[in-house]
């Protein structure tokens, strides 16, 4: 069964239950009072007939007329039974009426009223003590009428069930359909995705209700599905790149090396050459080995001193550019030190930042790269700018991919991997990362640490 067929049951059943207890307590209630309206006015009656037939002696003629005229035109003798304390009728017709037996004129005698209901009468008794004796007056009125009543009642309350229930199955399954046009809607426009652009995704409906979440999450993962496949896309082409352009220097100096005698200097020259190549071509898998098995090292984390790390990288790259001048520049702002410390693992973190720090010189041609350790909100923060030669606003969108370059930065080596495996492990700590660049001004990297992750 389609969860839009359950929906509709599920409501129906539902009102459906509701509508029918309803329309039972409806019918309870009219049945009790209308019983309730029969036995007042018999009991009315009762007392009327009391006072016809015993309080004769008592009234004057004209009082007693008028009670005989209004019990002559509103009641008949013939269901009236006045009995003495013998238990004989002494007044009214009602002579021979097998349902009212002793027992019941003991009951009005002890409790001074009783009322009851036969097959084809409606029976009302009360205790009417007078000075010609204490006597106990019945009177019964027939159930025809009653029942004619709640028997048209119950007709047409079951007429009204039957069309109530066809209405609510009708009206359930248009709220199911309004409640389920959503997801039709979703589910056609799945159908009619091209999964040759799969980054479009769906349309939002702008409703604020809970099937935009689920529109929203799909979305996201279209869009990392899609970012997947770019990357699987480009991968062959990366990797047929990257590697090529080492191996064809390899194989070509090999071949024109080969062509004649060398000497030792020419073959160490050569040799050279290649160890470089080589270790360029280890670097790009150790990169990608790294970046595959990243999110699975479970590698247990401790507590370091970040400025300690960010003073290794200077120490490392002060070695590399020996002869250049000193180009990174590093500045410590903090006056808590305890912010300083931070849990987590220190060689993806230090990884991290020295693919910064080394985008930052090498992009900038190794001009001056200022490393900035500031404090803000309690909060550790770290800052590096260049001045190098930018990011355009619609290739910075597109950086952090894995492979992507930007196309200013064609005649300068890389792989493209950098950035995307900072990405992650930054992710991987939780430290927000922001960048900001101006074309032929500079960039701006921003890193905010975690507040709960220091520690003394």
């Amino acid at each position: 069964m389609t969860l839009h067929n359950r929906l509709t049951l599920i409501s129906s059943l539902i009102f459906g239950i509701i509508f029918t207890l309803s329309s039972l307590i409806i019918y309870i209630v009219f049945y009790n009072s209308s019983e309730k309206v029969y036995f007042n006015e018999l009991k009315n009656n009762s007392l009327l007939s009391a006072l016809y037939y015993l309080e004769k002696d008592e009234l004057t003629s004209y009082e007693h007329s008028v009670i005989r005229d209004e019990f002559r035109s509103s009641f008949n003798s013939n269901r009236v039974a006045i009995y003495n304390s013998q238990n004989q009728v002494e007044f009214g017709k009602l002579l021979q009426d097998n349902v009212i037996q002793n027992k019941h004129l003991d009951w009005v005698r002890q409790n001074k009223k009783m009322e009851f209901k036969s097959d084809r009468f409606f029976y009302y008794g009360i205790f009417y003590p007078d000075n010609q004796g204490d006597f106990v007056v019945f009177v019964k009125s027939p159930t025809d009428e009653f029942n004619n009543q709640t028997n048209r009642l119950l007709m047409i309350m079951l007429g009204v069930l039957l069309l109530g229930l066809i209405l609510i199955y009708f009206l359930s399954k248009f709220l199911s359909d309004m409640a389920y046009r959503p997801i039709t809607e979703i589910v056609n426009q799945i159908n009619q995705v091209d999964y040759n652009n799969i980054e479009q995704g769906i349309a939002v409906t702008n409703t604020n209700e809970d099937i935009d979440q689920l529109i929203n999450s799909y979305n996201r993962l279209l869009t990392r599905l899609n970012e997947s496949f770019l990357i699987q896309k480009n991968f062959i082409n990366y990797v047929s790149h990257e590697f090529k352009t080492p191996l064809t220097a390899i194989a070509g100096n090999l071949e024109v090396f080969a062509q004649k005698k060398r000497t030792e200097e020419e073959y160490q020259s050569v040799a050279r050459e290649a160890l470089e190549q080589v270790h360029q071509i280890e670097d790009i898998l150790s990169n990608l080995l790294l970046m595959s098995g990243l999110k699975n090292v479970h590698e247990a984390h401790k507590t370091f001193r970040v400025d300690e790390v960010i003073w290794r990288i200077h120490e490392t790259f002060s070695k590399e550019t020996k002869g250049k001048g000193n180009p990174l520049r590093i500045d410590l702002s903090v006056q808590n030190f305890k912010i300083l410390h931070f849990t987590g693992n220190e060689t993806l973190v230090q990884l991290a930042l020295y693919n910064l720090v080394e985008n930052a010189l090498k992009y900038s041609d190794y001009q001056q790269v200022s490393v900035e350790i500031l404090e803000q909100n309690n909060q550790l923060m770290i800052q590096i700018s260049d001045r190098g030669k930018g990011i355009s606003p619609h290739e910075l969108q597109f950086i952090q991919q894995t492979f992507y370059r930007g196309k200013n930065t064609q005649n300068i080596k890389g792989s493209g991997i950098g950035l995307s495996l900072v990405k992650i492990i930054l992710e991987q700590h939780q430290i927000d990362f922001s960048i900001e660049s101006v074309v032929e001004q500079g960039t701006k990297v921003m890193l905010v640490f975690p507040l709960n992750s220091s520690k003394k």
